[in-house]
């Protein structure tokens, strides 16, 4: 871990990434155990009851390589497509837009916010350009005279 990132920064990123672990377990675990709630809600989205606890293994499996550190990178490549799966499922199913058929985007960018604020290796892939101040860009102003 850099030590240069602040606590608040640092915190910010662990309750996005654990908000997203949390609610993924929470959403595997009902899966694997095949509660009704969770039977009839994947049942809803147009999917076999035998495929219910194939989804909450996958589920969990790219929760658990999110959640370590070593493979996190993974685990979010894996849930953005386990996500992307669930946009084109509420699509299908005409769901509304806010409520339902965006809710997994809310999600995939809590996952990835989460590591590119803990992680400097992905800033510097994906660099979020900063305005310049006008201090540091002398060369503006004696062009403008």
């Amino acid at each position: 871990m850099n030590h240069s990132i602040s606590k608040k920064r640092l915190w910010t990123a662990r309750v996005m990434s654990g908000f997203v672990i949390l609610f993924m377990l929470f959403d595997g675990i009902t899966k694997l155990l095949k509660l009704t709630v969770s039977v009839e809600g994947t049942m809803e989205m147009g999917f076999a009851e035998h495929h219910v606890a194939t989804i909450g293994f996958l589920a969990l499996l790219s929760t658990i390589l999110y959640a370590l550190p070593q493979t996190s990178v993974l685990g979010a490549i894996l849930l953005t497509g386990f996500f992307g799966g669930v946009i084109a499922s509420h699509i299908r199913l005409d769901n509304p837009l806010f409520s339902h058929t965006l809710f997994p985007v809310y999600f995939a960018i809590l996952t990835w916010g989460g590591i590119y604020l803990r992680d400097e290796r992905l800033k510097n892939i994906f660099p979020i350009k900063q305005r310049r101040l006008i201090s540091d860009n002398k060369d503006v102003d004696q062009n403008m005279s």
